[in-house]
């Protein structure tokens, strides 16, 4: 569903050019749960940005649902990217001058669905995710587990096909950054691709398979010694 060819990415500042990404080659199937690691810097957050079409390679291959998009303009992309990819950050995103329901709703503004089915969805959500009671708190008047759930309805609630979680356990003490880890797990149950980058190694054991990245590049996985 998702895969780079020899993909690369570099940031220019002044004088200064930084690799982001090298020569990355990857493939992510529909349904998989990828969990991202490595250490800061090592180009994990820009992995996942190429991936949701918020930035582009400079050159390579990105293949999205059979079509490559590696140049596409902005326009296109985002014409694509348009309920069928859902983001959750680490930092959550919501808007303070919005209830939880009209900040979940928001994703849905600019989409086809009637209004009545728009509510029905959101409510059916929120009651999911364990935070229906809070539907029309603000998001300072919650917990961060609690708001990190809100996040998590407002990416599902356009139905994405692809899932992508940048630190999403990472402003959550130890007992919410559970929760989350568990809800993660039933969204992928339920067919949803999701990719994750996360610094915790017990979270990334979590995923389905692991992909480590260091300067940018891929760190290829050790293979088994056959026994004698």
């Amino acid at each position: 569903m998702l895969k780079f060819v020899n993909t690369n990415k570099k940031f220019v500042g002044g004088e200064v050019v930084t690799t982001a990404l090298s020569r990355i080659s990857l493939e992510i199937k529909s349904g998989e749960y990828i969990a991202i690691t490595g250490p800061s810097g090592c180009g994990k957050s820009t992995l996942l940005s190429i991936l949701g079409m918020l930035d582009s390679p400079d050159d390579g291959e990105y293949w999205f649902d059979g079509q490559n998009v590696a140049g596409w303009s902005e326009v296109k992309l985002n014409e694509l990217r348009r309920g069928r990819i859902g983001f959750i950050f680490q930092s959550f995103n919501l808007i303070e001058e919005l209830t939880v329901e009209e900040n979940v709703g928001l994703a849905l503004e600019y989409s086809n669905v009637p209004a009545r089915q728009r509510r029905e969805r959101v409510s059916q959500l929120l009651d999911k995710l364990g935070v229906a009671h809070r539907a029309k708190h603000r998001p300072s008047q919650l917990s961060g587990g609690q708001q990190q759930r809100v996040a998590i309805a407002r990416a599902l609630v356009t139905k994405p096909a692809v899932l992508l979680a940048d630190e999403p356990t990472g402003n959550l003490d130890s007992v919410h950054g559970e929760e989350v880890m568990r809800i993660l797990e039933q969204i992928n149950g339920e067919g949803t691709t999701i990719v994750m980058v996360t610094h915790s190694p017990s979270h990334a054991a979590r995923a389905a398979r692991i992909v480590r990245l260091l300067d940018g590049a891929l760190v290829a996985e050790p293979v088994p010694a056959v026994a004698a």
